[in-house]
Order: structure tokens, then sequence, then C-alpha cells
């Protein structure tokens, strides 16, 4: 049985703080990181509550990252919805 490696493909921006992520395996979703980055305490990461700063976010090797790995998530977490 073969395994399937799951990779963030594309992220495209929408609005506010949702990005719609295109996974490798063609499944597609759309995440709000608002609650999220309310709720952080480290100024590494509320930051990004800055949308400035926040639309500057890019996929390298199939991960969802902003800065300098300043803030990312695991691959199964946002493929599953949950961060």
């Amino acid at each position: 049985m073969k395994t399937e490696v799951i990779q963030i493909e594309k992220a495209k921006y929408l609005d506010g703080h949702k990005v719609q992520l295109y996974f490798s395996d063609s499944k597609k979703r759309i995440i709000d990181f608002k609650k999220f980055l309310l709720k952080a305490k480290n100024p590494m990461t509320t930051q990004f509550l800055n949308l400035k700063k926040f639309k500057q976010f890019k996929v390298v090797y199939g991960d969802l990252l902003w800065g300098d790995y300043e803030m990312c998530f695991p691959i199964f977490d946002l493929y599953e919805g949950k961060i």
C-alpha cells in the first residue's frame, strides 16, 4: 500500500485573514486565521494581525509560512482545518 504525502501546492489570499489552500490530493480548504491570531500572545505571531504582513505568506516545500518561519502550521492541521 502506497501512502501519499500531502503537501500544499498553492495558497491564495481571499480577504481578512482568510487563505484558500490547494493540497496535492486536489482537496481545497479555506482557513480563517483571525481567531488564532487574536488569541496569540507572542509578538512574532501577533504581528500578522497586520494585513499587509499577513498577505506576505508563501508556500515553501509544501508548507505555508510567514516570514522566516515566524509563523507556520503542521500541514495535517491545515488539511483538517484545525488551527
